[in-house]
């Protein structure tokens, strides 16, 4: 990912972002990153992890820096009459609205979807939101964590010593993101035949739902809920973390053939031929007693001295790292995946292409930093931006707490 301006994939469409929070901003920082030009409407309080810190930068904490580059501010009171007559005309010139307002929040001030439809025939409008606007928890605030708990994934999560856990990152929001941005494309997509826009939807409930695999498929099989493994894998064995002379390392095989080589790499071949271990069936019906075979090996050794040559034979293994770690690694260092400007350091896109290349052009914003910048764009002056700002439309780039 350069730091130069690039032509990226996306270069020329506009995106009007109005979500606030972390599934929005993660799906049109991948917009972004690929070119987009996202202009980040904030309410006159800010998005509100601007707060969620420390750590901080220039009072702006961490989680918003990480989730916000390449995307211009402006300060907006959607509540006013006159902040969405601003809003109405950044969208005559947009390609995207993204929200993740309540669902009736926008028909509730007279610019639902209707109106779009109507005004922006071309228009993507993409909503984000906790269970959709109907069904009996239609309209229900959503959080990452309670989807998890509703969604069965913390019930799936954790040891029997430590009962169901969280699963650390907020898994639903991101994937959540990606389904937003995924849909995005689709629907633009979709318009280059039909030539008109449409409305669509993720929400965090069923994409909680989606990413339980194989919990459900396993469910819809047998019909018994997950037990709570820990580390392993309710369909393959070995599949978990194993200690070391040094440090922990994970080992995953996906079938007989890879175990059976991996028997032999460890110079224990007989494993792979021993009837309790033969076919993933038995190796899952002997778990423990695999187990302690394994981690017997795996205790005369250094994890990543271990590990390469693992890989190196095409198994599956890898150290078990700490957040420094991965971000240091020789192969992270190699690939580029960490790229920065000025103050800004962060995780570069995931998603490589040969010609249209990902690029870091902005830094995280300030709130409404950008306000003169893109309201000029849209043929307001000076006077009328000043106007604007003195009647509490548009914030200046100073927050209102």
């Amino acid at each position: 990912m350069t730091t130069e301006t690039a032509p990226g994939a996306m270069t020329g469409l506009r995106v009007i972002d109005l979500t606030r929070v972390l599934g929005g901003p993660y799906c049109t920082q991948i917009l972004a990153d690929h070119g987009a030009d996202v202009i980040k409407v904030e309410p006159p309080a800010g998005d509100e992890v601007r707060d969620w810190g420390p750590p901080f930068h220039d009072e702006d904490a961490a989680y918003f820096v990480g989730i916000n580059r390449n995307k211009r501010s402006i300060g907006l009171d959607l509540a006013s009459e006159g902040g969405r007559a601003v809003l109405m005309k950044l969208l005559e010139g947009a390609d995207v609205l993204i929200e993740n307002f309540k669902p009736g929040t926008l028909d509730k001030w007279g610019i639902g979807n209707a109106v779009l439809r109507e005004k922006f025939p071309r228009l993507v409008h993409c909503r984000i939101s906790g269970f959709g606007a109907d069904g009996p928890r239609g309209g229900n605030p959503g959080y990452d964590a309670i989807i998890q708990a509703m969604t069965g994934m913390i019930a799936a999560t954790g040891s029997k010593e430590s009962g169901p856990m969280r699963i650390g990152v907020p898994l639903v929001d991101i994937t959540t993101g990606l389904y937003a941005a995924i849909g995005i494309l689709m629907a633009l997509s979709e318009r280059q035949k039909s030539g008109l826009g449409q409305f669509l939807e993720t929400t965090l409930y069923e994409t909680g739902l989606a990413i339980m695999h194989p919990h459900t498929a396993n469910y819809f099989m047998h019909g018994k809920p997950p037990s709570l493994t820990g580390n392993e894998h309710p369909n393959l064995v070995p599949y978990s973390i194993f200690p070391t002379k040094t440090d922990d390392i994970f080992i995953g095989v996906g079938n007989d053939g890879t175990f059976r080589k991996l028997a032999k790499e460890i110079g224990k071949p007989e494993l792979g031929t021993d009837p309790r271990f033969a076919r993933n069936k038995d190796r899952i019906a002997n778990r423990e007693a695999l187990r302690a075979e394994l981690a017997a090996v795996f205790s005369r050794h250094e994890a990543e001295p271990l590990c390469n040559r693992l890989l190196a034979a095409g198994l599956p293994a890898g150290p078990v790292q700490k957040i420094d770690q991965a971000l240091t690694n020789e192969h992270t260092v190699y690939r580029g995946d960490i790229i920065s400007k000025d103050w800004y350091e962060g995780v570069a896109s995931p998603i490589r292409m040969d010609r249209s290349k990902p690029s870091l052009r902005l830094t995280p914003p300030k709130f409404s930093q950008d306000t003169a910048e893109v309201l000029g764009e849209f043929g307001y002056s000076k006077r009328d931006i000043e106007a604007l700002i003195s009647e509490g439309v548009v914030c200046g780039p100073v927050r209102k707490r």
